[in-house]
């Protein structure tokens, strides 16, 4: 079992950058795969970019070239670096953790304004 926290969501212009942090209750070293989705008012929840425990990492067509997904394991933290905000990245940001169950944080509010 793991509890997962998120922070660093807020307000930002359109072309601006966020850095996501989800803080885990455990070490994450041999976590399956942990990862950020996103839902926005009205749409279905969506995978935005993940990373294996051996370093692979995967992102949604719409954020790729713009979003960094990274892990430190030895601050149990994985972070999303947003970088070239557009409105339509305006979402609540979940991070998730596959254990074989999956756990979710409770999110953090993303507003790129244009």
């Amino acid at each position: 079992q793991v509890q997962l926290v998120e922070s660093g969501g807020g307000l930002v212009q359109a072309g601006g950058s966020l850095r996501l942090s989800c803080a885990a209750s455990r070490s994450i070293f041999s976590i399956n795969a942990m990862g950020w989705y996103r839902q926005a008012p009205g749409k279905q929840r969506e995978l935005v970019a993940q990373i294996t425990s051996g370093g692979s990492t995967n992102y949604a067509d719409s954020v790729k070239g713009r979003f960094t997904i990274s892990r430190d394991n030895a601050k149990n933290t994985v972070y999303l670096q947003m970088n070239s905000l557009k409105p339509d990245d305006t979402a609540v940001y979940y991070c998730n953790a596959y254990m074989g169950p999956v756990y979710w944080g409770q999110g953090t509010q993303v507003t790129v304004s244009s």
